[in-house]
């Protein structure tokens, strides 16, 4: 079968049309790391026979337990499809084992440092490759933490990383202390188990996000890494929730103060964000209906960030629907 990608092998999996969105399933496999048995799927939205001559990429991450129906949904919700309809060309990604993503050989092994400097950099490159331009990044928990892990060890370039959107997202979080000891037992977390998602995470990952070594093995090298956020020049937009079982609102802001730059937002949205039935200890950013609390506020800060680099002559002209 012919490659999508002049970089690595690239299968077009699935295509489907839901009313006019279109979803077009990409399997990646870039055989960068030492398990070469990696795939990672990459689904990309649109509007049949609307497609604007210019449209910013846009990246979503999952979050721990997640999958691309964090972002949409077949009905034409979510934010994946409002951003879509703003004007902006929307990739999601999903992460080793997750949704379309195949279970790799060293699953229960998974790092977050092998999303991000693995995974990430691939999908950016391949990204880049259809649409000849940087893409705007947005991590729920976890995915937002590993493309902040990809850009301070110089994974992820600046320039490939337009602006990044965080939400939720902190050193660390509380899950592991939500797990009962027979769960921690295991090498693998059931997301339905737990009542926290829809996937399963291996029980290393989870472990290095609860003591933040998901940012270095000692302290001294976590601050180190840290302190570098502060040089960064990458617009940062950050969100979080008040009635988050897993992070507080407060860790969140803690890790946005520490980003540099000239365009910083952080907006708390309280206890407007609710978690879904039977998802007791789920984050309430994956609720879904939780969207419309956010979405317009997202697709609202992408549009004038599309704007400021317009004045800079960093992009070409373009129009948005705002």
């Amino acid at each position: 079968m012919q490659s999508s990608s002049q970089l690595f092998p690239v299968a077009l999996v699935r295509a489907e049309l839901y009313g006019d969105l279109t979803e077009d399933v990409y399997l990646l496999k870039p055989n960068n790391s030492s398990d070469l048995s990696v795939e990672l799927s990459l689904t990309r939205l649109g509007r049949l026979n609307r497609q604007a001559p210019y449209r910013p990429p846009v990246i979503l991450i999952h979050g721990a337990f997640g999958n691309r129906f964090t972002w949409y949904s077949a009905s034409g919700t979510g934010l994946g499809v409002e951003l879509v309809d703003a004007g902006f060309d929307v990739w999601i990604a999903e992460m080793r084992g997750h949704g379309c993503s195949p279970r790799n050989l060293e699953y229960v092994s998974n790092q977050l440092s092998d999303y991000a400097s693995y995974d990430l950099p691939a999908i950016a490159a391949f990204v880049e490759e259809q649409s000849g331009l940087p893409g705007h990044w947005i991590g729920h928990g976890q995915g937002g933490l590993a493309v902040i892990l990809g850009v301070l060890n110089e994974w992820l370039t600046e320039r490939s990383v337009k602006s990044l959107g965080l939400l939720g997202v902190a050193t660390s979080d509380r899950l592991w202390g939500l797990l009962s000891w027979r769960e921690k037992m295991r090498s693998t977390i059931s997301g339905h188990g737990v009542g926290v998602g829809p996937e399963d995470e291996p029980k290393v990952l989870l472990k290095a996000l609860q003591d933040e070594r998901a940012l270095g093995s000692s302290r001294s090298e976590r601050d180190r890494l840290l302190t570098r956020l502060s040089s960064l020049s990458i617009p940062v937009l950050g969100l979080a929730a008040a009635n988050d079982p897993l992070v507080s609102a407060e860790a969140c802001r803690m890790l946005f103060d520490r980003f540099g730059g000239q365009y910083k937002d952080f907006i708390s949205l309280g206890q407007l964000l609710f978690r879904e039935n039977g998802m007791s200890h789920a984050s309430p950013f994956m609720a879904r209906e939780a969207h419309r609390h956010f979405s317009g506020l997202i697709s609202e800060w992408l549009t004038s960030i599309e704007k400021a680099s317009q004045k800079q002559d960093v992009a070409p002209s373009i129009e948005l629907t705002e």
